[in-house]
C-alpha cells in the first residue's frame, strides 16, 4: 500500500500551481516557511517513505502533498541514480552539488517530469515562487539524503544505493 503523506490538512498553506510550499526545517534560503525543528517535515516523509513508495506504478492523490511527495519521491531516484557511481562521499557531495545547480522546470516547460501533477502557472510570479520553492527542496532533499546514502566513513550505503535501480511510475531516468 502506497504510504501518503502525513500533511493532510492545507488550511493556511500558500501554494503555487496547486503545489503546497509546506514549511521546511532547513537553513537553505528560500521562500519555504520554518517548520518546528522538532517534527518531521515533507522531506522527512520523503525520505522514510522513498524505499516503500519507489516501487509503485500508480500513485493515488489523496491530498495536495501528496503531490509534493511524488515529486520527492521522482527527484530523490534521481539523485541515487547520480550517487550510483560515486564510491565516496566527496565525490557524491560533488555529484550532488552539480545537480543542484540544475534548472529546475515548473510545469508547462520541457523536462518537467510530471505533467497534469500540479496546474500551470497563472503568471511569471507564481511560476518564479514555484521554482524557487522546488529549488530549496530539492537542495534540502539532498543534503540529508547524502547521510542516509553514505556510512559514517564516507562509504556509500547499499541498502539505500540499491534503490538507485528502480523506476519511480514506470519513469525512465536518465
Amino acid at each position: 500500500m502506497v504510504h501518503h503523506s502525513s500533511f493532510a490538512d492545507d488550511d493556511g498553506i500558500t501554494k503555487a500551481c496547486s503545489c503546497p510550499l509546506l514549511p521546511l526545517k532547513t537553513h537553505i534560503k528560500g521562500p519555504a516557511p520554518a517548520s518546528d525543528p522538532d517534527k518531521a517535515d515533507i522531506v522527512d516523509e520523503a525520505i522514510t517513505f522513498f524505499r516503500a513508495n519507489v516501487f509503485f506504478k500508480n500513485f493515488h492523490v489523496k491530498c495536495s502533498a501528496d503531490k509534493l511527495l511524488i515529486y520527492l519521491t521522482f527527484y530523490i531516484n534521481i539523485a541515487l541514480k547520480r550517487l550510483e557511481g560515486c564510491r565516496t562521499l566527496a565525490v557524491g557531495t560533488k555529484a550532488i552539488i552539480n545537480l543542484g545547480l540544475e534548472k529546475v522546470p515548473v510545469p508547462g516547460e520541457p523536462g518537467f517530469p510530471f505533467p497534469g501533477l500540479f496546474t500551470l502557472p497563472q503568471s511569471q510570479e507564481e511560476a518564479e515562487l514555484l521554482r524557487n520553492y522546488l529549488k530549496q527542496i530539492r537542495e534540502e532533499t539532498s543534503g540529508r539524503l547524502l547521510n542516509c546514502a553514505y556510512r559514517a566513513n564516507g562509504f556509500p550505503n547499499k541498502w539505500w544505493l540499491a534503490f538507485a535501480k528502480r523506476k519511480f511510475m514506470n519513469i525512465v531516468i536518465l
